[in-house]
């Protein structure tokens, strides 16, 4: 069975209503960028070849089939280009022009099994945090060789890479997420930008881990039965506020206790839509219609004095404090 590129590829080398953004990375840029942020390459398949993840660089292309070889359209578009159609380049989830990370099969050669990595830097990270990452396949013809991503955990207090072979995974020994886990073929790796997500447990308090991503293919290769081209995007580790928290970190409220007029402003220009008030007994005292302001002053002159709840809804979450009335 033979597997080709198109032409241009050999040119390459909802969450929490209130979360935190632990981790961020969107494979923008470049590779040497990519690197330089601490992330890791390492081919592991067997045997294994200079083939490394990549962060895209596609240029458009204007398919001619007939020629030969065929130049064939762009992989992750979303549809076949004919002869003299231009396909363009291609987007990442998150919609920016070769904003993503790839891989493919000559991971190895002939008929090998591939394991071909991709690390993160340390991420510090806690019990219910949620690890998220999009995948797709980046093939939109009618052939199908089943692929498989895995991403793993490393917890150990020195992480250690794989190394030889397609078999050792080094410290990453927690599986999170495993993308059509036996290999399945009939287009059950997806085809769009897809969603993928786990929750870390397990560990004694905040650990300083690494996550690994693993293309891992077995009879994979040119002429293997199996693997094509995947690419990854928006990986991102958030943690689950409480209303408390969320109000902490987005907000300050002065004076408090008051007699009269408090202040209330946003620290990250977090739009205010609405504020209610409620007593000890949860009964709503106040409504207030903030109409996306950043800050505000409320005046609580005329409640009781007593101990009362700013309940405050934003789009980015919502948020509660207990105020003073003397």
């Amino acid at each position: 069975m033979k597997k080709t590129l198109p032409f241009l590829f050999f040119v390459l080398a909802s969450g929490f209503a209130n979360a935190q953004n632990v981790y961020n990375f969107g494979f923008s840029g470049t590779t040497t960028e990519m690197e330089t942020a601490g992330w890791v390459r390492t081919n592991q398949s067997s045997p294994s070849t200079t083939t490394l993840w990549t962060v895209a660089s596609y240029t458009p292309v204007t398919v001619n089939l007939a020629a030969t070889p065929a130049v064939q359209g762009n992989p992750f578009n979303d549809r076949e280009y004919a002869t003299g159609e231009v396909s363009p380049v291609p987007n990442g989830q998150a919609g920016g022009a070769n904003s993503f990370a790839l891989v493919n099969f000559t991971s190895t050669t002939g008929a090998g099994n591939i394991s071909n990595w991709l690390i993160s830097p340390v991420v510090t990270v806690e019990n219910g945090d949620v690890v998220s990452f999009w995948s797709r396949k980046g093939t939109s013809g009618t052939l199908d060789f089943a692929d498989r991503l895995e991403l793993r955990m490393s917890t150990a207090t020195t992480h250690t890479n794989p190394t030889g072979g397609s078999t050792n995974v080094g410290s990453f020994t927690t599986v999170g997420v495993t993308v059509n886990p036996t290999l399945a073929t009939g287009f059950v790796y997806p085809k769009v930008w897809t969603r993928y997500s786990f929750t870390v447990s397990g560990l004694t308090g905040p650990t300083a881990v690494k996550f690994g991503f693993r293309y891992f293919v077995t009879n994979g290769g040119p002429s293997g039965a199996n693997s094509d081209i995947i690419g990854i995007d928006t990986f991102e580790v958030s943690r689950a506020l409480s209303r408390d928290d969320f109000f902490a970190n987005n907000f300050s409220m002065y004076p408090n206790p008051s007699t009269g007029i408090v202040n209330l402003s946003g620290k990250n220009n977090v739009a205010i839509n609405t504020i209610q008030l409620t007593d000890l007994n949860g009964r709503v005292v106040r409504n207030i219609n903030a109409n996306g302001v950043s800050e505000t002053q409320i005046n609580i002159s005329e409640l009781t004095s007593g101990v009362y709840f700013l309940n405050i809804q934003t789009d980015s979450g919502t948020g509660s404090t207990k105020i003073v009335k003397n």
